[in-house]
């Protein structure tokens, strides 16, 4: 497949799709009743994060210099990764969601893989 803008556009779009779908896990940040307790004291200050855990997730496609990765870096949609390898292109968008970025760059890189493109996720709790 040579019209890497349709499959950039698919992948996207399937990305979103998935982030529509997934159910969240809210998080609730506080202070424990007693060190190591694992329980929320309530009389004290909390925040509820209805987004979930923060964090980052990307889709890292090999090589490098392939075309469909020569293409993403020439659109500035990815990146060179000198530690992954290959190119780059990091989840921007739901906030600091982790499970949104995950969820999003698991059905993004699917869709190229199905394209017959070596691309894998990565993703990181913050």
């Amino acid at each position: 497949m040579t019209d890497f803008a349709s499959l950039y556009a698919q992948a996207d779009a399937a990305g979103r799709s998935a982030v529509e779908k997934t159910k969240v896990v809210p998080m609730i940040v506080g202070q424990e009743t007693s060190l190591f307790s694992g329980k929320i004291d309530y009389t004290k200050e909390t925040y509820y994060v209805a987004d979930g855990v923060c964090g980052f997730a990307w889709v890292n496609v090999k090589p490098g210099n392939s075309k469909f990765a020569n293409w993403l870096k020439k659109n500035k949609l990815a990146r060179t990764d000198s530690y992954y390898g290959g190119v780059s292109m990091s989840v921007r968008d739901y906030n600091q969601s982790l499970q949104k970025k995950e969820a999003y760059a698991h059905a993004f890189a699917a869709v190229l893989r199905d394209a017959g493109i070596s691309a894998y996720t990565t993703s990181r709790m913050d």
